[in-house]
């Protein structure tokens, strides 16, 4: 980070010669009067889009009709906008654009915390809004009326509950009451712009407190409706002495590992979802019955909605599928425990797991602690990866079948044995293999 900001200054005091009035903007000074490690290098200044593409040897016009471009230095990219003013927007994006002076690009800004720019050549914070005062009090506040911010970019909206819980901070005055009326305004944002602050959020280690915020603004109800129907939904005592499924998932999502990867907060949320429409009383106790693959279901339709890649789908449905695996875990066939001891999601399971357990009142750790201790016996036996002893072709060339089902099922058998450690060289495999031909009625050959 010490040497991006020594490019960004390099970039400034550039600006500078060339006679532009020029900052770091936004979160980089935010962060340095937080005593925090900036991430963002923005720069804001006076010369306009032509003027830094004369200035720098490589530019990107990533948004030249915003005044916003890339200036590329030994491959590391910095956001330079020139100071404008905006005008009629649509609830997303301003249509019009102007360039005007820094004090009037600070009041376009969204909060007072992030309108704030810094001199480095002086070594001086430029406050036009109050934000170095807000930031003392922890305050999340809109620069000007707040109404106006709101309808400019409803996304600030959950901008508000993301910065507030993120740093900790506050709400200032009449804004839970401004975010809360407006809620229904984000219908109108892209699924991927609510993806990215909910990601944001779900990372913090305020996620719990910020998923709070979410249902005490009516905000759950409108991005993410199937989780605010947890709130209600109560679970037998004797399994869940604390509390209905929305206060389980908070407790989950409190207990998860520090830094823990984006699949795991979302299948931590998500892992009970299935429970609102599976709930049922059966002889006067409450039941879930098949809450997994409902779950799972419901998941993999959220994370659709809000346009996740096919591989994080894929994952994050996984391990809401499997996330109760472990109840018949010391039952399950060897090969089944193996293979799923050896998928890379694993790690991630036992971590949900965990956190599952820590979320429910009686804690069960003791059952945590024999799943924990046979996969680490597991791994003291076994490879880090388990080799590839015959391909999809070797099988296709001696089966003199085609590429599909089969083969993968005959894959399947290899991987079975071999996860058993009945077999543990190629030339053992090969051997399986004829073994599996001589039944070739088994299999549908190629005529």
């Amino acid at each position: 980070m010490r040497i991006m900001k020594e490019k960004a200054i390099s970039i400034v005091k550039k600006l500078n010669r060339a006679g532009f009035e020029a900052y770091l903007a936004g979160g980089f000074v935010r962060d340095l009067l937080l005593g925090k490690k900036p991430q963002d290098f923005d720069i804001a200044t006076a010369a306009r889009p032509e003027d830094i593409k004369k200035l720098f040897k490589k530019t990107v016009p990533v948004g030249k009709k915003f005044g916003v471009m890339v200036v590329v230095l030994n491959g590391d990219e910095f956001e330079v906008a020139t100071f404008r003013g905006e005008a009629e927007y649509d609830g997303r994006r301003p249509q019009k654009v102007y360039y005007t002076t820094a004090i009037e690009d600070a009041f376009r800004r969204d909060f007072t915390i992030n309108g704030l720019f810094y001199n480095p050549l002086k070594k001086e914070v430029i406050d036009f809004v109050g934000g170095k005062k807000d930031i003392k009090k922890k305050v999340i506040r809109f620069i000007g009326k707040g109404k106006d911010r709101v309808r400019e970019d409803h996304l600030r909206i959950l901008r508000a509950v993301r910065f507030k819980n993120v740093l900790s901070f506050k709400y200032a005055l009449g804004l839970q009451k401004l975010l809360k009326k407006n809620a229904s305004l984000l219908k109108k944002i892209s699924a991927e712009r609510i993806r990215e602050e909910l990601n944001k959020m779900l990372l913090s280690e305020n996620r719990a407190a910020a998923l709070k915020d979410l249902r005490k603004l009516k905000i759950l109800k409108v991005i993410l409706p199937e989780v605010a129907k947890m709130k209600g939904v109560k679970q037998p005592k004797i399994y869940h002495k604390e509390g209905d499924v929305f206060t389980h998932t908070l407790k989950v999502l409190e207990n998860l590992p520090k830094n823990p990867s984006l699949e795991l907060v979302w299948a931590a949320l998500l892992h009970d979802v299935g429970k609102p429409e599976t709930y049922k009383k059966f002889l006067g106790i409450t039941v879930f019955r098949r809450h997994t693959e409902k779950s799972a279901e419901i998941t993999e339709k959220i994370l659709k909605r809000l346009r996740f890649s096919r591989k994080e789908v894929e994952d994050i449905t996984w391990l809401v599928k499997n996330h109760m695996v472990f109840f018949n875990i010391f039952k399950m066939r060897k090969a089944k425990v193996a293979r799923l001891f050896f998928d890379e999601r694993f790690e991630d399971l036992l971590a949900l797991y965990k956190a599952d357990t820590l979320g429910t009142i009686p804690l069960k750790m003791k059952d945590y602690r024999a799943v924990e201790k046979f996969y680490h016996d597991f791994k003291k036996k076994m490879p880090p990866k388990l080799p590839k002893l015959v391909s999809g072709q070797d099988v296709i060339k001696m089966f003199k079948i085609k590429e599909g089902k089969e083969v993968g099922e005959i894959l399947k058998k290899v991987e079975d044995k071999q996860l058993k450690g009945e077999i543990k060289t190629k030339k053992e495999a090969r051997e399986y293999l004829k073994k599996l031909k001589s039944q070739k009625s088994n299999f549908k050959t190629i005529t």
